[in-house]
C-alpha cells in the first residue's frame, strides 16, 4: 500500500496568503525563520496550525507584525494603501521550507 497524505483543510489556505520574499526575510531564513503574508484576522495558533499542516514542519514560535498602509496621492487625490499582516515563523532546528515548490 502506498502512503496517503492527510487531507489539508481549506481554512489553512485562507490563513497563509503567500511567502514574503525580501532581502531581510532571506537573511532570517539562515536562522530557521520564514516570513509569510497572512490574513488580517489570523491568530498565532491558527498560523502555527496552518504552517504545520501545509508544509509538514514543526513550528516553535510565531511572531506577527501589522504593517500599516501608507497614505499616497494619485492625480492629486489622497488614498490609503491596505494594511498588511505578516508572520515570522520560527521552525524547529534542522527543518526548512522551500517556497519555490508548489503546495
Amino acid at each position: 500500500m502506498a502512503k496517503q497524505k492527510k487531507a489539508v483543510e481549506n481554512r489553512h489556505y485562507d490563513v497563509i496568503l503567500a511567502p514574503h520574499i525580501t532581502e531581510k526575510s532571506t537573511m532570517a531564513a539562515e536562522h530557521n525563520a520564514v516570513v509569510f503574508k497572512v490574513a488580517g484576522d489570523a491568530t498565532k495558533p491558527q498560523i502555527k496550525a496552518a504552517v504545520e499542516a501545509l508544509y509538514e514542519v514543526e513550528v516553535t514560535k510565531v511572531n506577527t507584525i501589522v504593517q500599516k498602509g501608507k497614505t499616497k496621492r494619485w492625480r492629486g487625490r489622497p488614498y490609503k494603501r491596505t494594511d498588511e499582516k505578516k508572520a515570522v515563523v520560527t521552525l524547529k532546528e534542522g527543518q526548512m521550507i522551500d517556497y519555490t515548490s508548489g503546495v
